[in-house]
């Protein structure tokens, strides 16, 4: 409602300015003495507001009409007309017309809508002019003698204002969003009906100036000529609106050379008005021609609009140009917008078929349009490619989705508790497999096999080398006890089929329980941490050498009581690193088990301090613990 009454009370205040203002400025002039700026107000009321518009502007002029000693009869009957006229403006604009690309709100972005509201204008002002023409005719029959000039003062002051107001309204409209916008239709539109009526209503205007300029005139036929041109307006008024308003806020490259070209004609049309109210221009003319100053100004309006139309003309003839041969390509090319989607293949088909029409084209827009052909092709291409390599991506993530439960299968998954020890591992690989492992289980009631290993390099290759080591170490060790021993067969089975240079570390120690011992041997891999007299410390050990690099590679044995803890690990635990590329290291390690006093297991409270210490940091190794408690 707040909206509604905006859009009768803006029209409204608009006329009484411009109507009130100018009758005074003149001196009290009537019937289109000088200027008569007001009527444009009509028009671009009904065109910005709709019916609302159209109420404010009339009632403003009605008041001004009884204001200026017009009589109420004429008044009401020039409210009524002036009504129908400035409504039809709005039916007018969002009619659905042939070679029209879209209906929107009233802008003049375009040649096809700057021809439409100067169409609008012409058709609105041969209506108000003669309609107004037939009324003083009939009501003012002093005025008789001088209708035609009546018309055609009419004619020139509600063409001249109306492109004023409405290059400005039209502006203004698209800076702040006032516009009054139809809702569309649901209601059957008999188009034949509304064109016949159209039809009739350019012959009654062309039979009404027939008449009018071969002196037929009487009070009947103008009364007749009213009656049915204002039926036809008002029954033409009643056609819906059915189709379909494009709103758009966005600019374009159109609407910015259009813009220049309304302030040019703005600009012109304004130079006019000056010189028509300049009193030396007038004088002057008056002194040579024998018309009187009110005749004088019209004249003067007249020869700007023939200077306009001078202007005008190859003006759109060029921008008409400019549309077909640049803007049009472009916005068909800006389509493109709407068919592309991330990760997707453009739909290629309809984006083509627009730019083929232009792909012959010997211009900067055949070279745009054969790139953006290439491209499209091109990018589906690329697009299809790419599926076909993510359908490859998620044949290989399954396979490694099933690698890995096979990998983590082939890994204790309890640990083994007893009155004598406890002894549990964990392993977490960088990537979906690893070539971190670790094992223990028993080789009969007295001695306990552990092993851990870490080959090199990372994912499949490197988990295909740990699992062959885990299963080549559970065969060896059932029939040679001896860890040295085991890991010179070890090393030199890896030897024999390494055709690409592979290696990896490996600790092997077995834990008789009844001398307390544990026989240990290593190829390469980190010292282990024990716990003697509640401390731990690094074993100081033989390194020996990595698997796979050197055949007959004999291995030594080393021997120690254990009395309390070992623990194992791979280097994917110390070189663990934050985002500062500081490593974790062998000494925050070696703090984290001289600290923790409690007597549970220690893997998660550690993988903890770990993530604690790298925070969000990728890792790049796998990392791998085993421990063993004594009771």
């Amino acid at each position: 409602m707040k909206n509604k009454l905006k859009q009768i009370g803006i029209p409204f205040i608009l006329m009484l300015i411009f109507n009130l203002g100018i009758y005074y400025l003149n001196g009290g002039q009537n019937f289109g003495e000088g200027l008569s700026l007001h009527v444009g107000i009509l028009l671009i009321s009904g065109l910005l507001f709709g019916p609302y518009g159209a109420i404010g502007s009339v009632i403003g002029n009605f008041l001004c009409d009884l204001i200026r000693g017009y009589s109420p009869t004429i008044a009401i009957l020039s409210a009524i007309v002036s009504f129908g006229i400035s409504y039809l403006a709005y039916k007018l604009w969002y009619g659905d017309y042939k070679n029209r690309l879209e209906i929107t709100k009233p802008k003049l972005n375009n040649t096809t809508n700057i021809l439409l509201f100067i169409g609008i204008t012409i058709i609105c002002g041969i209506l108000y002019s003669v309609l107004h023409g037939k009324l003083f005719y009939l009501l003012y029959p002093e005025t008789i003698s001088i209708n035609s000039l009546l018309e055609i003062r009419y004619f020139f002051n509600f063409i001249n204002s109306s492109f004023v107001f409405g290059i400005i309204g039209i502006w203004l409209s698209n800076k702040i969003d006032f516009v009054h916008i139809p809702q569309t239709s649901n209601k059957e539109s008999k188009e034949k009906l509304y064109k016949i009526l159209a039809i009739l209503l350019l012959i009654s205007i062309l039979l009404s100036l027939v008449i009018d300029y071969s002196n037929l005139l009487n009070n009947y036929i103008a009364s007749f000529e009213l009656i049915v041109i204002t039926a036809i307006i008002f029954v033409y008024l009643s056609k819906p609106i059915t189709s379909d308003i494009v709103i758009k806020n966005s600019k374009s490259i159109p609407e910015e050379i259009m813009n220049l070209f309304h302030l040019t004609i703005l600009f012109i049309i304004i130079v006019g008005i000056l010189m028509s109210y300049d009193s030396i221009l007038i004088t002057a003319i008056d002194d040579f021609l024998p018309i009187n100053a009110n005749e004088i100004m019209i004249s003067m309006m007249i020869l700007i609009d023939i200077l306009l139309l001078i202007f005008f003309i190859p003006s759109m003839s060029v921008l008409r140009y400019i549309e077909i041969r640049v803007i049009e390509p472009i916005i068909s090319f800006s389509k493109i917008e709407n068919f592309i989607h991330e990760n997707e293949k453009i739909e290629s088909e309809g984006l083509v078929n627009i730019y083929s029409r232009y792909v012959d084209d010997q211009t900067e827009i055949g070279t745009l349009a054969r790139s953006y052909t290439d491209l499209i092709n091109f990018n589906n291409n690329y697009i299809e490619n790419i599926h076909e390599i993510e359908g490859e991506k998620e044949r290989i993530k399954a396979e490694l989705d099933i690698a890995t439960r096979i990998q983590a299968a082939n890994l204790p998954t309890e640990a083994i508790v007893n009155d004598d020890y406890t002894v549990n591992g964990y392993s977490q690989p960088a990537k979906e497999v690893g070539g971190d492992f670790f094992d223990y289980y028993q080789l009969d009631d007295d001695n306990l096999a552990i092993v851990i290993g870490d080959a090199s390099g990372k994912g499949v290759p490197a988990a295909i080398l740990a699992m062959i080591t885990q299963v080549l170490i559970k065969q060896l060790i059932k029939s040679e006890v001896n860890p040295s021993k085991v890991l010179y067969a070890l090393n030199n089975q890896i030897c024999e089929n390494n055709s690409e240079s592979m290696f990896l570390t490996l600790w092997l120690g077995v834990y008789n329980k009844d001398t307390g011992k544990i026989t240990f041997s290593n190829a390469g891999h980190n010292p282990p941490l024990i716990k003697e007299n509640d401390k731990f410390r690094y074993l100081d050990i033989d390194s020996g050498i990595v698997l796979g690099i050197m055949e007959d590679f004999e291995f030594t044995n080393e021997e120690i009581t254990l009395t309390n803890e070992l623990v194992v690990y791979t280097d994917g635990i110390t070189d663990a690193n934050n985002n500062d590329n500081e490593m974790y290291g062998e000494e925050r390690l070696l703090n984290f088990f001289n600290e923790f006093k409690v007597d549970k297991n220690p893997i998660r409270p550690l993988l903890n301090d770990i993530i604690d210490f790298t925070k969000d940091a990728e890792q790049f190794d796998d990392m791998t613990l085993l421990y063993l408690k004594i009771k």
